[in-house]
């Protein structure tokens, strides 16, 4: 389809296009979290700007675990190039004329065949991970961070160490993928710019050979406004996955060092040794806990604590503690180290280093004045970057800057 909008001059200097139509596109995991709330934040604050916005969602939990060879072969070629999910978006895109559609994931369900869907509509690419340079989207396996398929055209490792699932069959799938579409130039030709969450993220994209040019840094942002908390604060909390990448393992030996200190929320894999922490008296496990309750019990903690191993993307639990006035203690890794300000706005410590994760902790809770200070700075990084009107200007920025453009990439 061909662009109506075009750059008007206004006494002698260049006015960039209003945006009136966003369609987004996402794919939904088999367990939602961060990128699903992301999507729909990002929905209402463009629907509150006044544009229109329409949605294609797919969803990985409709995909059935084949039985057969054919069918395993199937379900590969659909997370390759979907023709179905093709014809989905290009309907869309022809009914409803968006000037700009917003992808945020395609993996599995949709595949890479919606760049092609979209005629000459202007696409932006969030990376919420690593995919586009790691078929496992993480950068992490066997415990630590890993940028081992960073760079390659084929990403081989992956389907060396099966990092997709642990499965060889999967890894080789989404490694072909990658291959595939870098070769073919779908991701040269078909998305005009990439929203990278962190200066750190986008580095580790330019390395795996994504254009620097086309990258534009917009942090996530958080709304409404769930205030300070104003009682007395006891503790640290965790809220997150019960997951290896998480550093669930560091925080349970630093907990048995300081015990009674560390509340722990969520839920996952390492359920078992977070139960059994609980039951030997080092921390307090609070279970899966609704949104409501987690800013409840922010308010009252002294800190929050992200002890991850691996390069997150931009963990929302951040944003709400900032927004809280709690600041937070996390691992000097990848983004953290970026959004954690040392002695500003929370602690940072060595990964993986228990010995050192336990003294801050319980130099967090002799110190809570100091804390206090920290939890001031951490709200006016809120109310200065991570509130709807930063995001909002950005991204329209964004979007504006691509519809005047005179061609796609």
């Amino acid at each position: 389809m061909t662009r109506t909008s075009t750059t008007a001059e206004v006494g002698g200097i260049a006015e960039r296009p209003a945006v009136e139509r966003v369609l987004q596109v996402h794919t939904r995991y088999r367990e939602p979290g961060g990128e699903e709330r992301v999507v729909e934040a990002e929905r209402r604050l463009l629907e509150g700007a006044g544009l229109s916005v329409r949605q294609v969602i797919f969803d990985n939990a409709e995909l059935r675990e084949a039985r057969s060879l054919a069918g395993d072969l199937r379900i590969a070629g659909s997370a390759i190039w979907s023709r179905s999910a093709q014809r989905r978006v290009g309907a869309l895109v022809d009914a409803f004329g968006p000037q700009v559609v917003h992808v945020h994931n395609t993996f599995a369900a949709a595949s890479p065949s919606i760049y092609r869907a979209v005629g000459g509509t202007p696409v932006v690419q969030t990376l919420h991970n690593y995919r586009f340079v790691c078929p496992a989207a993480t950068a992490f396996r066997d415990g630590h961070a890993c940028t081992d398929c960073v760079g390659r055209p084929i990403p081989w490792p992956a389907v060396l160490h099966a990092c997709v699932r642990g499965s060889r069959a999967q890894s080789a799938v989404a490694a072909t993928t990658l291959a595939l579409h870098r070769a073919v130039g779908t991701f040269e030709h078909g998305i005009a710019a990439y929203v990278a969450l962190t200066s750190f993220q986008r580095q580790v994209m330019v390395d795996g050979g994504l254009p620097a040019d086309r990258i534009r840094v917009i942090a996530n942002f958080h709304e409404p406004d769930p205030g300070v908390g104003r009682g007395p604060r006891d503790g640290v909390l965790y809220v997150g996955r019960l997951t290896a990448e998480k550093g669930l393992g560091p925080l349970i030996r630093a907990a048995a060092q300081q015990p009674r200190i560390v509340r722990v929320a969520g839920a996952g894999p390492l359920v078992d040794p977070v139960e059994r922490s609980a039951a030997a008296g080092h921390i307090g496990y609070l279970g899966t806990l609704e949104a409501s309750a987690v800013l409840a019990e922010l308010r009252g903690a002294v800190a929050l604590v992200l002890p991850s191993v691996w390069f997150e993307g931009f963990p929302l639990v951040i944003l709400e503690a900032y927004a809280t006035g709690t600041p937070v203690i996390a691992s000097r890794i990848g983004s953290l180290a970026e959004l954690v300000e040392d002695s500003v706005t929370g602690l940072l410590v060595r990964p993986d280093d228990e010995d050192e994760l336990a003294e801050r902790l319980r130099w967090a809770v002799d110190h809570p004045a100091e804390m206090a200070e920290m939890g001031a700075r951490a709200r006016q990084r809120y109310e200065t970057a991570y509130r709807a009107p930063a995001h909002l200007a950005a991204l329209l920025d964004t979007y504006r800057e691509l519809v005047a453009a005179p061609s796609g990439p």
